[in-house]
């Protein structure tokens, strides 16, 4: 078994004296594992940093073995990692990505757009594309939000609030003695805004559907802790 795909590394990790297991999400392949030969050595581990993209080639006897990788460095994403935001960004990302994903399941549309986000965060708009992008992550997992519309009436306009349990937007209207247990929709989930207030507000209702939709589905693993760390820096 084998195949050849370009792919973003997500971790990596030591494995025996010399070889690491890496983590890599590609476009055909989604999340998936194998083994560098070699991969401990100064050369790889300078290659084999998170955000990195690579040319892979994966072999094993059989389908389900771990098999072995055989990584090229595309191109390195290491300017990431000299400011404390974008490196933040990139671990939130990253994280989420282990977290979130099965293996070996294909999710194209969000590889496209993990892409676009990394591709964004060289400037100063890339926090929006990453709250649009955890939104995306929702979506592709069976989580996603339904703000286009009011839950109770169909409205589509004065959208106020989003319904903590069904995702649904609810208009202000609508909302009756309910308001005080809807969380406010922030206007950047709706692409109405990009202020920084804004985005914080939209990553506070991503990560309530972060925390207690997709982690209990997961087993009610704790979210990585890298995504706080960006929430943090963010809000200063």
């Amino acid at each position: 078994m084998d195949w050849r795909e370009e792919g973003i590394l997500l971790r990596r990790a030591p494995h025996g004296e010399n070889a690491a297991i890496i983590e890599v999400f590609t476009q055909a392949h989604g999340r998936h594992a194998g083994i560098v030969r070699g991969g401990a050595s100064r050369k790889m581990a300078a290659i084999l940093q998170p955000g990195t993209q690579l040319d892979l080639t994966w072999r094993a006897r059989l389908e389900d073995h771990l098999g072995t990788f055989a990584a090229e460095p595309v191109m390195s994403r290491a300017y990431l990692m000299t400011d404390r935001k974008t490196l933040a960004g990139l671990n939130a990302l990253t994280g989420l990505l282990c977290f979130a994903l099965p293996e070996r399941e294909p999710h194209g549309a969000l590889y496209r757009q993990t892409l676009t986000v990394l591709e964004m965060m060289d400037g100063e708009f890339w926090p929006l594309a990453y709250l649009r992008w955890e939104l995306s992550l929702l979506e592709e997992l069976g989580f996603g939000l339904d703000l286009k519309s009011c839950a109770v009436s169909g409205a589509t306009e004065e959208l106020t609030y989003v319904s903590p349990r069904s995702g649904r937007a609810v208009a202000a209207g609508s909302a009756g003695e309910w308001a005080n247990k809807l969380l406010p929709l922030s206007p950047a989930l709706t692409g109405q805004s990009g202020a920084a207030e804004d985005i914080m507000a939209g990553l506070k209702i991503t990560g309530h559907f972060l925390e207690n939709r997709l982690a209990p589905a997961l087993g009610n693993k704790p979210l990585p802790d890298a995504r706080q760390r960006l929430v943090d820096l963010l809000s200063r």
